[in-house]
This record gives structure tokens, sequence and C-alpha cells, in this order.
């Protein structure tokens, strides 16, 4: 596995880890959708959380939410649009980002930004 997805795939960990830890119920990890994918599809009340994991391991050449761009969020709608219409969701939606600077085990920085886009 190459060291983009192993970082990755440690960010996503972190990620699912994290929102567990603020009381949400995670759904779904990967859901794909075509050419789309969602990291993180979770509940908290009655809120469906579709998350964006983003993680590097500095911030040398721009934050992680930075790289949140047009094309990736219209996919990721797109994605959404399908898991909503699969389990017939009548509630709210959110948009998130989890952007995660990680450096080693003991050593990441999470930042949650609710409702990031729409």
């Amino acid at each position: 596995m190459a060291k983009h997805n192993i970082t990755g795939a440690k960010g996503e960990e972190l990620a699912t880890s994290y929102l567990q830890q603020k009381g949400y119920l995670i759904l779904k990890r990967n859901f794909r959708y075509k050419r789309a994918e969602i990291d993180i599809i979770a509940q908290k009340n009655n809120i469906l959380v579709f998350a964006e994991v983003k993680t590097r391991t500095s911030s040398q050449y721009g934050y992680p939410e930075d790289f949140v761009n047009q094309k990736k969020i219209n996919l990721f709608l797109l994605a959404a649009e399908e898991y909503i219409t699969e389990i017939n969701w009548l509630h709210d939606i959110r948009f998130d980002i989890i952007a995660i600077t990680y450096s080693s085990a003991n050593n990441s920085n999470i930042l949650h930004i609710e409702d990031a886009f729409h």
C-alpha cells in the first residue's frame, strides 16, 4: 500500500474514533457510488452526517481542509443523495470535513468543520 493510502487510512481511523467519542453512531465507512466516495456516514440524534476526511502529515503544502475542491464536493453530494434515497432518510443532514494533521500515533491534530458545504 502506498504511503499516502496508509496515511489516509490512519486518518479515517482517527476520525472514526473522534466521532464515536463525541457521541456519533458510525453507520457506514467508505460508501461508494459511481466515482464518488464518502469516507464516513454517521448519525447524531436526528442528523445524518456525511464526513470527508482529509489527512496530511504536515501543513507544509497547505492545510488538509484546503484539498476539498469543488469537483470533490460535487461527487460527494452525488453519493450523499444516493445514500439518502437508499435509506429513505427524512430528517436533517449535514456535510462535514474532518481535517487531520498526523505525524505519529501520539501526535495528531483534528479539526472538525461542521456544515462545511451544502
